[in-house]
Parts: C-alpha cells; structure tokens; sequence
C-alpha cells in the first residue's frame, strides 16, 4: 500500500471511511477526530447503523457536524439508493471534509466502488480506509469467520487497534503476528495501536491503494421502499432489524420521557446481548451508554432531542421483556 501522504483533489471533497466490526469503537473514533478537526472547518458524517432508530447520528450531531443517517442495514445494500440519498444531501452542503462510518456489518468495498463510480469520481477525493478491531477478538471465529470483518480488514488503507488499554503484552504479540500473516503488505506506519479512540487525524491524509471493486447488480425484481425518514412523533417507538446472523431492535422515546441514569445502567448491565448502545434524558443532562460483552461505558453529550436505546445479539430478542423494562425505569414524564 501506497504510504506516502495524499492531498486532497482540488474541487473535490475529501473522503475517507471509518470501518469496522460490531464494538469496535467507530463512533467514538469519529468523535475523537471531530474534536481535533480545524476550528475553521465544517465536516460531515454519513453514518449507517444496523439498527433502525439512529443512536449514532443523534451522538454525532453534539458535535456540530452535519450529519445523515443510514439505519436498517448496509448502506450500500439495494443498489446503494439509502447511500446515495444521504450522500447527495450531505455534498450538497459542501463540507471541507466527509466521514463514512458503516454498519459494523456492512460492505466497505461496495461502498468504495459507489464513490468511484461515475456520480462521484468528480466530486470527492477518496483518501484512507480506516478500519478499527479489538485486538483481543481477532482470534474468535465469531469475528474471523465473518465474511464482512474480512473485507474490513482488506480493505484496510489504516488497520487500527483500539480498546489496547484492556490488552495484555500477549495481546499486543498475538495482533502483530495477525498483521504480518493477513496483510503483509501494510507498512509499519499504516497499523495503529490505540485506546479510546484516539485515531491519528494525520492517517485521514494517507493515500487509498488503488481499488477494483465493483457495485453488485441491482436484483431483477422490483426494488422495494426504504424508509429513512424520522420515526413518527409517537411516545414511544420500536423497530426491529435482523440480517447477516443478527438481531436488533430499537426504541426511541419521547422528550417528554426523562430516565434516571442509574437504572438504566442496572439495566443495560443485566443484558446478556453482544452490543447494546443509547442515548439518554436524564435529571443529571444528556449521557450516553455504550456496553459490549459486558463492558460499559458511560460520557455526556451537550443535548439529546429524545431518548432512544438499539440493542443488537446473535440470537433472537425478548423485545416484549426488554420493552417492559425499558418502561418500568422512566423516572418521569417532565423534559429535563
């Protein structure tokens, strides 16, 4: 791979993806580098999740940037139409600088093909591909079976480690020894190791290797309806999802809902779900949780517009149980 740094194509906008499996950390990498970005310009950030009620683009928007949701599966899925609806609304706004964060389960080379082809060759600059992994998983055929965590690793211009603060040495061994037998050819400076996110803003500046992927043909039948509008302006809304061996479903609440943060942790730490993330009103401010295989995480946001929770496992939900608990801890109907 090319590891030289890139410039941005005069007139285009430049562009990377930030991939990765489920958990992986692409939000808050994402985060990270909006923090860092320079304070004179204005970014965007196509997000695709796969579930269906948008926690990451509600998390997103906090921090100014602009911000368009893709919930309910791959983005590039169905001929790429989600895709290139919220594309085109973000490029018509002329951001100095575009991120895509697929679906944890999502395809990032067809997504690497659609901005190659010809709507889009013009007008963005594809710099890197950078994808995120937890070291510690890479050996669970849970991940390394996956046909979708391969391409993400393939298509891999940055391959980076993070979450590496719950990393042992032997972690860290393991990783390396992965690198060199599944991407030979990735230079020492094109691999990251790093904790919370905290993804080198430089790497977003490193050339894409040279790509030949194609864009699946559209299906011969009729295409169906993709509804990516806001959810109805209901007291409460669910919506389920399942694909590619995986289960989900959503709720987004009310602003007149407020929950009290700490059954909501009690909760979250009771689920025996393989991701579980959301936003939240609460009596304390706005706080989002973020839990994996039983770790939590918990941080603040300046604002939250509603309430809403996505939870995601191999196996089917107790959607009707998980609702009735979901109800049971709302400390109030009053807008914080």
């Amino acid at each position: 791979m090319p590891t030289k740094e890139q410039k941005a194509v005069p007139n285009r906008i430049p562009t990377s993806i930030i991939t990765g499996f489920l958990g992986a950390g692409k939000t808050t990498a994402i985060l990270h580098l909006l923090d860092h970005k320079p304070t004179n310009e204005t970014w965007a950030v196509l997000v695709n999740e796969f579930g269906e009620v948008g926690i990451d683009g509600a998390i997103l928007s906090s921090k100014g940037a602009l911000v368009k949701e893709v919930p309910g599966g791959c983005m590039c899925c169905v001929n790429g139409l989600p895709m290139q609806i919220g594309l085109n609304m973000l490029l018509a706004r002329k951001p100095d600088r575009l991120l895509i964060e697929p679906t944890g389960l999502g395809h990032p080379d067809e997504i690497i093909a659609t901005l190659n082809g010809e709507h889009y060759r013009d007008i963005v600059s594809i710099q890197a591909t950078l994808t995120l992994l937890d070291p510690r998983k890479i050996t669970d055929p849970r991940y390394y079976e996956n046909e979708n965590f391969r391409k993400q690793v393939q298509v891999a211009d940055i391959l980076v480690a993070n979450k590496t603060d719950l990393c042992s040495d032997e972690d860290k061994r393991v990783f390396y020894e992965w690198v060199k037998t599944t991407r030979p050819d990735l230079h020492e400076d094109a691999i990251g190791w790093v904790n919370h996110g905290r993804v080198n803003p430089g790497w977003l500046e490193h050339s894409s290797a040279p790509s030949d992927y194609s864009i699946p043909a559209a299906p011969e039948s009729k295409l169906p309806f993709i509804d990516i509008a806001p959810a109805p302006q209901q007291d409460i809304v669910r919506k389920e999802n399942r694909g590619d061996g995986y289960f989900s479903c959503g709720w987004v609440f009310s602003p007149k809902y407020c929950f009290d943060l700490k059954e909501v942790l009690n909760l979250v730490y009771s689920l025996d779900v393989e991701r579980c993330k959301g936003v939240f009103r609460t009596a304390e401010g706005a706080a989002v949780i973020n839990a994996e295989n039983g770790g939590v995480t918990v941080y603040t946001v300046t604002e939250a517009p509603d309430s809403r929770i996505e939870v995601i496992d191999s196996q089917p939900l107790q959607v009707e149980s998980l609702e009735k608990l979901l109800k049971e801890i709302l400390a109030s109907e009053a807008a914080i």
